[in-house]
């Protein structure tokens, strides 16, 4: 039993510091560089429940529309009743987002989003944030990345709300400082 304990804390020190370790995702700038205009495109779909990320993408490829555009992805903690991001209705929504996040400088940043309920992001070809599943507004795991270089970087994000309150936001920060959001002026299309 001895052997047993030992070797399970080895194991998880050696995860761990492996997991410590690990390298920042690299992501891959727009190629060429986009002209953009501000926001985010986004499709809507209005299922009849939603509870999962599959339930979200099979929705948007059946019955998806397009919806206004978002100004950003800062979006508070919704009163319940009030609408989600720019959809027509409060709840049981699934959207598809898309368009570009601007990096001003190169180098090592944290990412991390603020989601109630589902959410699926990548940026510069990078899974940067998932959770799948109902929650009240909380962060996903922050991830580090690499910035090789200044400039837009395609953001594709999937995201479901269930019932009640809503919120959806995206924070960055160099690698040490704190994470903060990320302006309006970040986003592009």
């Amino acid at each position: 039993m001895r052997k047993i304990i030992t070797a399970v804390f080895a194991l998880a020190v050696f995860l761990g510091a492996s997991v410590a370790t690990a390298a920042p995702l690299k992501l891959t700038p727009a190629n060429p560089q986009p002209r953009v205009k501000p926001g985010l495109t986004v499709t809507y779909a209005y299922p009849s429940d939603v509870k999962s990320l599959h339930q979200a993408a099979n929705s948007i490829r059946s019955m998806g529309k397009p919806g206004p555009l978002l100004s950003g992805l800062d979006y508070r903690v919704t009163d319940i009743g009030e609408k989600i991001l720019t959809a027509e209705r409060a709840e049981r929504v699934a959207a598809d987002i898309r368009g570009y996040v601007r990096f001003d400088a190169p180098g090592i940043y944290v990412i991390d989003f603020l989601t109630n309920d589902g959410v699926e992001a990548t940026v510069g070809g990078q899974l940067v944030g998932r959770f799948d599943g109902r929650q009240t507004c909380q962060e996903t795991f922050a991830t580090e990345v690499e910035v090789p270089k200044a400039g837009w970087y395609p953001l594709h994000i999937l995201y479901f709300q269930r019932n009640k309150t809503a919120c959806l936001h995206m924070r960055s920060g160099a690698k040490g400082s704190r994470v903060t959001w990320m302006s309006n002026a970040a986003f592009g299309h």
